[in-house]
């Protein structure tokens, strides 16, 4: 598979990344299976796909126990990516952004994920009632002591309201965050470069394009797209109406209702007639390969937790889409519904 560069530190990683949070958190619970779980990481690092997206607050606690499981066997065939700031209670999920509790959480995580370093340490969220740069100071701390090798920032995603406000580029009133990130960004920069930052990215919410992407690329960081595929939406293997579990996370969220399923099948209807014009491309590899051609510094993450999708995930790579296919991705309508 292809490289790419996690930007300040230069860290090469297979250009299309497997997120893990599926294989224990958030999505069909009844659907996921500790050794199918497994071989799916095996099968997305036999295919290149080397970087590893995890966190501690994913389970919590047992997505990381799982992929360490893989590591033990094949630390040296990955590349690690794991997070800390988020605690996860009975009723609500709260940042904690303290130094002492990033240190003891980048320890528990490396117990977890039995390894002795983490390629890429991201700050899940920034908490609101420490400033950044303190959050980001002893996590840079954490480079120094060989921990952890490069530092990475997840932002919260603009989207459209529930009404699906947005022009052809996809901006809405939700671009106002990415603003925000940006100067959260600059603060942190100033104590220790940023390498990735991960933010949501996909041809149906394309508001990071406007203003996110164009900043890592000027500062030479590497862009991490989460939710390339809509949540499984963009995969066109979703009916509408179909339901969800009571636990997977799309069954309490607007954008995942009947009517609003139904409202954004013209973007998976292009997406299959771009595929239809590549043999046997599925919808899903081509919303992996519009993001590919957005610049070298954007690596997709693609949660799976079955074989058969990280295998399907990893053929991405290789589809070459023409500018004719690219102009007609980049002309679908934005997501209706708000995802928060």
């Amino acid at each position: 598979m292809e490289r790419r560069a996690i930007g300040a530190a230069a860290l090469g990683v297979g250009a299309i990344g497997l997120g893990c949070m599926p294989m224990s958190w958030a999505y069909s619970m009844s659907e996921q299976s500790g050794e199918e779980s497994l071989r799916t990481v095996h099968a997305a690092l036999d295919r290149g796909m080397t970087l590893l997206d995890t966190a501690d607050m994913y389970g919590p606690f047992t997505n990381e126990l799982l992929i360490g499981r893989v590591l033990k066997e094949r630390r040296h065939d990955a590349f690690l990516s794991t997070k800390c700031g988020l605690l996860v209670g009975e009723q609500h999920i709260v940042a904690n952004g303290r130094p002492g509790y990033v240190k003891r959480a980048c320890d528990a995580s490396l117990r977890r994920l039995q390894t002795d370093f983490i390629d890429l340490y991201q700050l899940h969220r920034a908490d609101p009632e420490v400033p950044v740069e303190e959050t980001w100071g002893a996590m840079s701390e954490l480079v120094t002591e060989g921990k952890v090798r490069a530092l990475g920032f997840c932002a919260v995603g603009a989207r459209a309201d529930q009404r699906g406000r947005a022009d052809q580029r996809g901006r809405s009133a939700g671009s106002g965050i990415h603003a925000a990130t940006i100067r959260q960004l600059e603060r942190v920069q100033s104590v220790f470069p940023v390498s990735g930052v991960q933010a949501e990215l996909a041809v149906w919410s394309r508001e990071a394009l406007d203003s996110l992407l164009p900043w890592c690329v000027s500062h030479g960081v590497g862009f991490m797209a989460a939710m390339p595929l809509g949540n499984g939406y963009l995969s066109g293997t979703l009916t509408p109406g179909g339901g969800f579990e009571e636990e997977d996370v799309r069954a309490r969220h607007p954008r995942f209702t009947a009517e609003m399923m139904a409202a954004n099948q013209p973007v998976v209807a292009g997406l299959r007639r771009v595929a239809e014009r590549h043999g046997e491309a599925t919808p899903a590899q081509v919303a992996l390969a519009w993001l590919l051609a957005q610049g070298q510094q954007v690596v997709p993450l693609p949660g799976a937790k079955k074989e058969r999708w990280a295998v399907e995930n990893a053929a991405a790579a290789d589809l070459r889409l023409t500018p004719a296919d690219l102009g007609e991705l980049d002309a679908l309508p934005v997501a209706q519904g708000s995802w928060e």
